[in-house]
């Protein structure tokens, strides 16, 4: 990013002059109810900063949709696509758009898409990729872009952070297990899956460790067909356990491997998804899950970031809890 020029804004333009964000609009779209005297002060400030007018200038005075970058590293997961959605109801209910742009696995790659959501002149981000360093976002807010920084922890005067609340959970339903432990728990390390699941996972680790218990670690890709040929084979030795995999589609793939392999769940093989979503009341028996509101979660993301972006007194960082369902995979 260092071939990138600081971005000057709206805000800068309206704090520098003395005046609101919609004065600044109104001078830039030559509005006649601005005395003369205002806009000479406002264009002098626009033309010292060499601030370029960006969609947010005009719709505050035209009252068309600004726009609101999304940076997720893919629509295809389902609770992806539910945060999505609560970002886009919201978004619509308080007249914005939404631009999407989407990461890979791949840290170079992302950071040329951070590049993007700068020189396309969003008015604001929401970037959830917890594979992305702090440094990194921090160099975004850097630029002046009002950002949400959802499953990061950021301290800056134009961003907000969205955290979710696992660890605590899933410290306390291991710890609740081991007392009176029917089988060895393994945790599912699935590859390129970010902070969140290694926070998860160092959550699971330590508390075995403090009750001094047994535990395993299986790494698998972050794929059904790669788990479920996996666990099939798994289970050709290893006849019992309590497995925490990261999402639905993971838990399924075990599920299925140990029905396939003439095992019994719960009473054999017990399951847990750590991010439920709609897919685990479709299997029998139904799968056990962490549930949050990811739909929420996209909702609060714009709701934050419009007040951010307006200068509202607001809270920084909201942090939602999740839940333990208990279902059929576990006992």
């Amino acid at each position: 990013m260092e071939n990138l020029k600081n971005r000057v804004t709206i805000y800068e333009v309206a704090k520098m002059s003395g005046v609101s964000l919609a004065t600044v609009s109104r001078v830039i779209n030559n509005s006649d109810i601005v005395s003369q005297k205002t806009k000479d002060k406002v264009n002098d400030v626009i033309k010292k900063l060499g601030y370029k007018p960006s969609a947010l200038a005009q719709g505050l005075a035209t009252s068309k949709s600004t726009t609101i970058g999304v940076v997720i590293p893919s629509a295809n997961y389902v609770y992806i696509s539910n945060m999505l959605n609560g970002m886009t109801d919201k978004a619509k209910e308080l007249g914005y758009d939404l631009r999407l742009f989407t990461t890979s696995h791949d840290r170079g790659e992302a950071l040329k898409v951070m590049e993007k959501v700068i020189t396309s002149h969003v008015d604001g981000a929401i970037i959830f990729d917890d594979e992305l360093e702090n440094e990194e976002l921090m160099k975004i807010a850097s630029y002046s872009v009002p950002l949400v920084a959802i499953n990061n922890d950021i301290e800056a005067t134009n961003v907000g952070c969205i955290h979710f609340g696992y660890e605590h959970n899933i410290k306390n339903i291991v710890a609740d297990y081991i007392k009176n432990p029917h089988k060895e728990m393994y945790f599912i390390h699935s590859n390129n899956c970010g902070r969140l699941l290694e926070r998860i996972e160092k959550a699971f680790v330590d508390t075995h460790v403090k009750n001094n218990t047994n535990y395993g670690i299986l790494s698998s890709d972050d794929s059904y067909t790669k788990t479920y040929n996996d666990f099939m084979k798994f289970f050709e030795s290893t006849k019992k356990g309590y497995f925490l995999a990261y999402r639905d589609s993971l838990a399924m793939a075990i599920l299925n491997a140990a029905l396939d392999s003439n095992l019994k769940v719960p009473e054999d093989v017990e399951i847990l998804s750590l991010i439920g979503t709609k897919y685990a009341l479709m299997t029998r028996p139904q799968i056990s899950s962490m549930h949050i509101d990811l739909y929420q979660i996209g909702a609060s993301a714009v709701e934050l970031l419009t007040k951010i972006m307006n200068k509202e007194e607001t809270d920084k960082h909201i942090t939602f809890a999740s839940e333990f369902v208990k279902r059929g995979s576990t006992l």
